[in-house]
């Protein structure tokens, strides 16, 4: 999706939405952080829309596109995973939500004294942030998001967690500069996933 700003805006409009019927759609309270997120991922492309309209650089866009991205998802999911567990499966879910916290600690404190840039390359966004001990961060990262979900109880959220993992492996291999704007593109594209999960919950 990262391929202009007229892609991503539309994108993240069509993402939105799914999230909208998602919410719409809850019948339990704990199911709404996992049904919400495909509105978060959509207003990320939305973000990104603007970050590429201002050429890059290290303008507002580029720091909430880094704050969604960096510090909110890693806490997103796994608490999202958890809510909508039964109550006999939530230990199993205590380690991706340690997790995902001690790696949002990280990336909020990097995020709150370096700045972040973007760097338009081709028909993608970079984003460049210094971090450090970034392979023990991303492994954090992922046990947080993807991990939460393989351990869900629920099959089809086990599949979006298939599905992430695999996004994350595909974009290690052919955008290792770009990893985190095209992670962000396949874990939104998951989102008809999850409107799938929120119906077959009701």
């Amino acid at each position: 999706m990262c391929w202009s700003a007229t892609a991503d805006l539309w994108a993240g409009l069509g993402i939105g939405a799914v999230g909208l019927v998602s919410i719409a759609s809850v019948r339990r309270a704990g199911d709404v952080p996992l049904a919400a997120l495909p509105l978060l991922l959509g207003a990320h492309q939305v973000v990104e829309a603007a970050v590429w309209r201002s050429g890059g650089g290290a303008g507002p866009a580029t720091l909430a596109w880094a704050v969604i991205a960096l510090p909110l998802l890693p806490v997103w999911v796994p608490v999202g995973v958890l809510t909508a567990a039964r109550p006999a499966d939530r230990r199993r879910l205590v380690v991706p939500l340690a997790a995902g916290l001690a790696t949002a600690a990280v990336l909020a404190y990097r995020l709150a004294t370096r700045p972040v840039t973007a760097e338009v390359r081709g028909h993608t966004l970079g984003y460049v942030v210094d971090l450090p001990h970034a392979a023990l961060l991303l492994a954090g990262y992922l046990l947080a998001t993807v991990g939460a979900l393989l351990l869900a109880r629920d099959r089809i959220l086990r599949l979006l967690g298939l599905l992430a993992g695999a996004g994350a492996v595909v974009c290690v291999l052919l955008w290792r500069t770009e990893f985190v704007s095209t992670w962000c593109a396949l874990a939104a594209a998951a989102s008809l996933v999850l409107l799938v999960w929120v119906r077959s919950r009701a």
